[in-house]
Order: structure tokens, then sequence, then C-alpha cells
């Protein structure tokens, strides 16, 4: 998914934990070498569940927050595997989606090969067994 997102930003995108300069180690799924790009990804298929709205939610607050640490604010990017999954981070009435185009946090649905899907929805069976 974050190769999916550097391919459409043209950029080299690594998992990697970085320190604010009050000390706090942050871990973030996809930046940039010049820290201008900040992904979070969630890998779900079909419409998120409360609990795991809170998740995506808690995910971009932590890409807010962390981006009014830096001195130039960074592009910031939730990225989902699936049009349903990224639905309520993009309708125009959920209150979700208005905070997070208020916080100027970009939704992206990454292209995904069917055999990709297939293995996710697959976990998923067997998380929620």
């Amino acid at each position: 998914m974050i190769a999916s997102v550097a391919r459409e930003l043209g950029l080299k995108l690594t998992p990697r934990p970085i320190a604010t300069q009050g000390g706090v180690r942050v871990e973030i799924d996809g930046v940039d070498d010049a820290c201008t790009v900040l992904v979070e990804a969630w890998a779900h298929q079909g419409p998120p569940k409360s609990a795991q709205r809170h998740k995506v939610l808690a995910d971009a607050f932590k890409l807010s927050w962390f981006a009014s640490t830096l001195p130039v604010r960074p592009r910031l990017i939730l990225c989902f595997s699936d049009e349903a999954a990224a639905k309520p981070f993009r309708s125009g009435r959920a209150w979700a989606a208005a905070a997070l185009r208020d916080q100027r946090i970009e939704v992206f649905v990454a292209e995904l090969p069917e055999q990709v899907r297939a293995d996710i929805l697959e976990a998923q069976r067997r998380q929620y067994r």
C-alpha cells in the first residue's frame, strides 16, 4: 500500500520511527527522506466497524500532531486498501471526513492486485473467528 502511494507521488517512502524535538518517538508507516510526506496505512477490506474507525482516527491524530512538531508542515495521507473502508472518511456529511479535510489529511485508496485483496480478506476472516 505504501508502495502504491510512493509510485503515485514519485517518492521513496519507508516506515520509520522519528523522534520529536521533545524526545517522543513516533512510528510512521511511510515517510520520505526529507519528511515532506507522512503516510499511515490501514489494510482493512470492507466498511469499518466503530472501533476500527477510532483506530483510523487515532492514526490521523498522530499524523496531525506530529506534523505540528515540524518546522514545515508535511503532506499528510491516510492510505486505505479499499473504497468501502475509506468511504466514512470521505463522505461529505460525516464529521470524521470533515475533520480530516479541515486538518488537510488526504484520503488515498491504494490499487492492490486481486490476490492481495483476497489474502487480506482471508486474514480478516481468521481474525474474527
